[in-house]
């Protein structure tokens, strides 16, 4: 029976296969103690770490689109620590040393090859952290715009309202300001309204806001709202501040119009006037050069 309780030893193992004729013991007791580690530590780690993540995200908050990367990556640690651990049993050497002896000799190559792809992999985990925005989020950022389909850690995917799809590498949406009108899940709209120095801007006002209370989009709570803010060359400025809920760009744009349309249509019909610039441009013309002509019979 002492054989069978050899112990799961590098030399223990290819001594037990020595005596019982197997050739090459040695390199085949090595590869055997490798993949069985490799093995156990994948499983225990599918088993104990992946859940014990999944659980760290849940708490976090992290959006699904979030997590599936991020349990790759850890997946990727996992089989790592098992490759690590099972040289070390298969007495191949210290792996982690002779890593960082290869690390460290490719490092300059591999930094300036790979510099735009880890700023980009770094962006991306900022992203999935800080969660400026999410997939279905209408963003915009350096005079573009869409709705996110695809966050990746290296890139995310974005259509824009014209139908086109943007693949945007991660550093170019944390290195700058990204805007998300829809981030807190109310919208506020200013809409200015110019009429002329002769109408009356109270009654202005109320049109403006009776068109905002009646609009069914319009939030009552925060309430619509009408303010003169400049005095322009041509017109009287009146802005309104009106709130939309849980805004998209479709319905924005949408509401906007409506509303509009409805304040020209209200103005029209009490003879409000909507003023457009005036020039008046003065000067006289000289001709010189010009010999006068007889026109005779």
């Amino acid at each position: 029976m002492t054989g069978a309780a050899v112990p799961l030893q590098n030399g223990a193992l290819a001594e037990f296969l020595g005596r019982n004729g197997v050739p090459y013991a040695d390199a085949i007791g090595s590869a055997v103690i490798f993949v069985v580690v490799l093995v156990a530590v994948y499983v225990i780690g599918r088993a104990v770490v992946l859940p014990l993540v999944d659980r760290l995200m849940e708490n976090r908050g992290l959006e699904r689109h979030a997590r599936r990367p991020l349990r790759k990556l850890t997946l990727l640690v996992v089989v790592f620590a098992g490759i690590a651990v099972a040289f070390g049993m298969a007495g191949y050497g210290d792996f982690l040393q002779s890593l960082a002896t290869v690390a460290a000799a490719a490092t300059l190559a591999i930094g300036f090859a790979m510099q735009d792809v880890i700023a980009n992999f770094v962006a991306g985990v900022f992203i999935f952290t800080d969660k400026p925005f999410k997939i279905g989020d209408w963003i915009e950022w350096d005079g573009n715009s869409g709705i996110v389909e695809d966050i990746s850690f290296r890139v995310s995917r974005v259509r824009t309202f014209d139908n086109e799809l943007l693949t945007v590498p991660n550093s170019h949406l944390t290195d700058g300001v990204i805007k998300n009108p829809v981030a807190k899940g109310q919208l506020r709209l200013q809409v200015p309204f110019g009429i002329g120095y002769d109408d009356d801007i109270e009654r202005a006002n109320e049109i403006i806001l009776e068109e905002a209370h009646a609009h069914p989009d319009i939030l009552e709570d925060p309430a619509p709202s009408v303010r003169l803010t400049e005095l322009g060359d041509s017109s009287v400025v009146l802005k309104s501040r009106v709130w939309i809920d849980d805004p998209s760009r479709s319905d924005f744009v949408k509401t906007r119009g409506e509303y509009v349309t409805g304040v020209k249509e209200r103005f029209d019909e009490e003879d409000i006037n909507i003023p457009y610039p005036n020039r008046t441009l003065g000067g006289s013309l000289e001709l010189a050069g010009v010999d006068e002509t007889v026109v005779s019979d």
